[in-house]
């Protein structure tokens, strides 16, 4: 069950903290871990050759990919594969904070581990700017900064801890935001330490 009583404004985007029960997000890590079995996370590079210091992977049926050839969706895992179905346990929580939103059609999944991060940016590879970017976050804190449509400027952040949802829709659906860091070891969900974060979006 999803919980939404503890709502915060974050630039336009809605924070939904302690969205997530303990007993949800083991269910949920364990679902992620069966999508990794299938679709293993890999090391992601920029168009430029950086190498990212997240690891990705996704489910549905796309999966956003990055390397020299740019960024974009795919239908298939880098390394061949088809992306496995998003889970029930993502779709609920999308339904609970989405209701009137189409399905989402890619749930990707970054792994932070210690020292990583993610630069400012705009999720802006979908057809569809009216459809949300809903953010699920567990394990260990992670520090999300927003700003507005355009780079520069005024900015927030906020920790976000396990178990919280964040919803980047309206006018907030194409705001810079990104992670600064992670308080690696704040967080006992994950026994190696470490933060997921799941991003669903509607690609299409």
């Amino acid at each position: 069950m999803v919980n939404l009583a503890q709502k915060i404004d974050l630039n336009g985007a809605v924070l939904y903290g302690e969205a997530l029960d303990r007993a949800a997000q083991e269910a949920l890590v364990a679902d992620l871990r069966e999508i990794v079995r299938q679709a293993p996370l890999y090391a992601p590079e920029t168009p430029r050759g950086q190498k990212m210091s997240v690891r990705m992977t996704a489910a549905g049926q796309f999966g956003w990919v990055t390397d020299r050839r740019g960024y974009r969706y795919e239908a298939r895992h880098p390394a061949g594969m088809a992306w496995p179905a998003i889970p029930e346990s993502l779709l609920g929580i999308w339904r609970a904070v989405a209701p009137e939103a189409r399905l989402p059609e890619c749930a990707l999944l970054n792994f932070y581990g210690e020292g990583a991060r993610m630069g400012l940016h705009q999720d802006k590879d979908e057809a569809d700017f009216s459809q949300p970017v809903v953010s699920v976050s567990l394990g260990d804190a992670g520090l999300f900064r927003i700003g507005g449509t355009e780079r520069g400027g005024k900015t927030a952040s906020h920790w976000l801890s396990s178990g919280a949802l964040l919803v980047l829709g309206g006018t907030a659906r194409l705001a810079y935001h990104g992670v600064d860091k992670i308080r690696f070891g704040s967080s006992s969900l994950l026994p190696a330490g470490g933060r997921i974060n799941v991003t669903m979006r509607v690609v299409s």
